[in-house]
């Protein structure tokens, strides 16, 4: 499964990026749930959409997306500087992607068999959940 690489890339396109620590004031954005759970629906969006060839990832709902996950850190107070780190860090991504590729499964994907990817997102879609509206 390639999350990580979905994970990079968004962080890069969007500029986006959560700092692993945040001042003593502020818990670590890692452990915000809105914030690492978002990440890990578009990861999980952005795989099916990879992986199903009747199933495409919504770039600009994506981006859209991620983009109000930045906008949610800063408005809790972290700073630029702070949103700068966690993406760049290889044990957060590590954490990160491995909470994806478990709920991806819970879900029902089986890497390797990629009509089960394209069965959660049918799920995913209908449900009308985060990961379904980052899916078309």
């Amino acid at each position: 499964m390639t999350i990580p690489h979905f994970a990079r890339t968004a962080a890069l396109i969007l500029g986006f990026t959560i700092a692993a620590g945040a001042t003593a004031a502020l818990p670590a954005l890692r452990d915000n749930a809105k914030i690492r759970e978002g990440l890990i629906s578009t990861a999980i969006a952005y795989e099916i959409g990879r992986k199903c060839d009747s199933i495409d990832s919504r770039w600009l709902t994506g981006i859209g997306f991620l983009n109000s996950l930045r906008s949610h850190a800063l408005e809790l107070g972290y700073t630029r500087a702070q949103i700068s780190a966690f993406i760049d860090d290889k044990e957060e991504k590590d954490k990160l992607e491995a909470e994806a590729r478990a709920l991806l499964r819970q879900k029902g994907g089986v890497e390797g068999d990629w009509e089960t990817y394209c069965e959660v997102g049918r799920r995913e879609m209908a449900a009308g959940s985060r990961i379904g509206t980052l899916l078309q």
